[in-house]
C-alpha cells in the first residue's frame, strides 16, 4: 500500500506537502537545470507536475526517471502526472556514486534505441545520473565518441566531480586514457571482463572537501 493516497484532497495535499519540503522541491520552482541535448532529448532536475504538463506542451512524449520507484511522494505525484498528462514514464534507476553497471549501460542504449521521442531524463538535481544518461545518449543515439559526450559531466548543469559523485567521471576517463587508444569500443569494454565496477570504485577516490559539500551540504542523492 503506497504511503499517499492521491485520490483524496487530503491525500494529495500531504503528497504536494511531503514534495514540496522533504524533497526540496521549493529549490526547484524557478530553476529546472534543464539543457537540450539535440532535438529530441531534454536532461532536467525532478520535475513537478505543472513542469511534467509544460514539457508534455513542448512535444515531450516519454520522461525517464533515473531516481527509480520509491514510495516517495515526487514519485506518486510524477507517476499520476504522467498519467494524466498522456506521458509514458519509464523508471530506470542509475546510481550516482557508483560505476553503472553493466546492465544499466545496456538497459539505457535499448531505451534509447526505443522509446518515443522527444524525450525527458531526470534525477534529482539534473546534475549526475542525469548526467551519465546525457553521455549514454550522445554516444549510442548521437553517435559522439565517449570522450566529446562526457562534457555533459560538468559545472554548467551542477555535477561535481570532486565529491563521490566523480567516480562518474573517473569511470569514462578510466575508458579514454586506457582503452580507447587501443581501439577497443565503449561497448565492448563494458561487455568485457575487463569493466569491473567494483575494481573502479575500489580505485576512486573522492577529496574529502568534496565530500562535504556534496553530501553534507548538498545532500544530493
Amino acid at each position: 500500500m503506497q504511503r499517499y493516497d492521491l485520490t483524496t484532497a487530503m491525500g494529495r495535499f500531504k503528497a504536494h506537502w511531503s514534495y514540496f519540503w522533504k524533497d526540496h522541491a521549493f529549490l526547484r520552482t524557478a530553476f529546472t537545470n534543464a539543457h537540450w541535448l539535440g532535438p529530441d532529448l531534454v536532461r532536467t532536475n525532478q520535475p513537478s507536475p505543472g513542469q511534467l504538463a509544460y514539457w508534455q506542451r513542448r512535444g515531450i512524449r516519454t520522461v525517464i526517471n533515473l531516481r527509480g520507484q520509491r514510495d516517495e511522494a515526487y514519485y506518486w505525484l510524477e507517476k499520476d502526472a504522467c498519467e494524466r498528462l498522456g506521458l509514458t514514464l519509464i523508471d530506470a534507476p542509475l546510481d550516482s556514486r557508483d560505476a553503472p553497471g553493466r546492465d544499466r549501460i545496456d538497459r539505457a542504449r535499448e531505451l534509447f534505441r526505443t522509446i518515443e521521442y522527444p524525450a525527458l531524463i531526470h534525477c534529482k538535481s539534473g546534475a549526475d545520473r542525469a548526467g551519465m544518461m546525457a553521455v549514454l545518449y550522445r554516444h549510442f543515439h548521437l553517435g559522439e565518441p565517449i570522450s566529446a559526450a562526457m562534457s555533459e559531466l560538468g559545472k554548467r548543469t551542477l555535477h561535481s566531480r570532486e565529491g563521490l559523485t566523480g567516480i562518474l567521471d573517473y569511470t569514462l576517463e578510466k575508458y579514454v586514457a586506457e582503452v580507447e587508444p587501443t581501439g577497443v569500443s565503449f561497448e565492448d569494454w563494458v561487455a568485457s571482463d575487463a569493466y569491473d565496477p567494483k575494481a573502479i570504485r575500489a580505485e576512486f577516490k573522492a577529496g574529502w572537501w568534496g565530500k562535504l559539500v556534496v553530501d553534507r551540504l548538498l545532500k544530493r542523492e
